[in-house]
C-alpha cells in the first residue's frame, strides 16, 4: 500500500479519518495524499476561464492552501510522507481524477452519516465515492485513537464475482494480523437453506490460505441490520463488503446497503467494488 487519499473539509470527522489513515501509513510506510476539493460559489465559476473573481479565488485558494499546511502538520503524522493538493472540481469528480492521477491504493473519509429527509434527498459525498470508487474506501465515523482491528468482518453471499474484491480485503487485512469473520446474512426476502450456505462459504473459502477465521451464518429482517447486528454481536473493529453501486446487479451488493451502512453503522466500513 503506498499511497493513501484522505480527502478533507477541514471538519471534526476528516480529522477522525486522517488519524486513522495515519496509523495505517505508518504501519505500511504509506504516503498521505492529503486533497481539499474547492467548489466555488456558481457566480464564481468565470474564475476559471479568466472571469472577474480571479482575485476571489485566488484568495480561497490561498486560505485553503493554508489550513492544509496546518493539517499536515499535526503531531500524530510525524514521519509520514504527506503530499497537500487543493483542487478546483466537483468533489466526487476530483477524487477520483486524483486517485488516477497518484495511483492511490486506498481512500480513508470521515462521515457523520445521515438520516431521513437529509439521507433520501441529498446523499453525502462519501457515499458517492462509496458508490462509483474502484478503489477500495475506508469511512470511519469516529475518533480511534488507537486503530489495530483485531475481529474484521467480511459481510458477502461468497460467489464467484467476490473472489477478486476479497483478495483486495485480505491484502488490507494482512497489515494488522487481525482475526477475519467471514458471514452471510440470511433473511425472509434472500433466504437459503443453511446447508446452501454453508456449501457456498466451504468453497469460497477453499482457494485462499486462511488460519484465523471463522465463518457464520446470520439471520436478520434485512441484510443491512444483519452486518450490524453480527458486527456488534462479535465486537467487530471494522466491517468490509463488495459493491457494484447502483447497478441492479445481485441483491446483496446493490449501492443501497453499502451506502446504508456507511450512515448507519458506529464502526469504520470498508468497501471493495466489484
Amino acid at each position: 500500500m503506498k499511497r493513501i487519499l484522505l480527502p478533507t473539509d477541514f471538519s471534526e470527522h476528516a480529522e477522525d479519518a486522517l488519524k486513522v489513515a495515519a496509523q495505517i501509513a505508518k504501519k505500511n510506510g504509506s504516503e498521505i495524499v492529503i486533497l481539499h476539493m474547492l467548489e466555488l460559489p456558481h457566480q464564481m465559476n468565470d474564475a476559471i476561464t479568466g472571469g472577474a473573481s480571479i482575485p476571489e479565488t485566488m484568495l480561497f485558494m490561498k486560505k485553503a492552501n493554508e489550513m492544509l499546511d496546518e493539517v499536515s502538520a499535526r503531531p500524530y503524522l510525524d514521519g509520514v510522507p504527506v503530499t497537500e493538493i487543493v483542487k478546483m472540481d466537483k468533489p466526487i469528480h476530483g477524487i477520483a481524477q486524483v486517485s488516477k492521477d497518484y495511483e492511490i491504493d486506498l481512500i480513508v473519509m470521515g462521515s457523520h452519516g445521515s438520516s431521513g429527509v437529509e439521507e433520501l434527498l441529498i446523499g453525502s459525498t462519501t457515499e458517492k465515492v462509496v458508490r462509483n470508487s474502484e478503489i477500495p474506501v475506508l469511512v470511519v465515523k469516529k475518533d480511534i485513537s488507537n486503530f489495530n482491528p483485531e475481529n474484521i468482518v467480511f459481510a458477502s453471499d461468497f460467489s464467484y464475482e467476490t473472489k477478486k474484491p476479497f483478495e483486495k480485503f485480505l491484502n488490507f487485512t494482512k497489515f494488522f494480523d487481525s482475526k477475519i469473520h467471514l458471514v452471510t446474512i440470511c433473511t425472509p426476502n434472500s433466504f437459503k437453506p443453511t446447508h446452501t450456505s454453508e456449501k457456498a462459504m466451504n468453497e469460497f473459502v477453499a482457494e485462499f490460505n486462511l488460519t484465523n477465521y471463522s465463518t457464520h451464518i446470520y439471520n436478520d429482517t434485512n441484510i443491512e441490520k444483519g452486518i450490524i447486528n453480527f458486527s456488534n454481536s462479535i465486537n467487530a473493529d471494522i466491517i468490509g463488503m463488495c459493491t457494484h453501486g447502483r447497478t441492479g446487479f445481485a441483491h446483496f451488493f446493490n449501492g443501497s446497503i453499502s451506502e446504508g451502512l456507511v450512515n448507519h453503522a458506529i464502526k469504520p466500513v470498508i468497501t471493495f467494488k466489484i
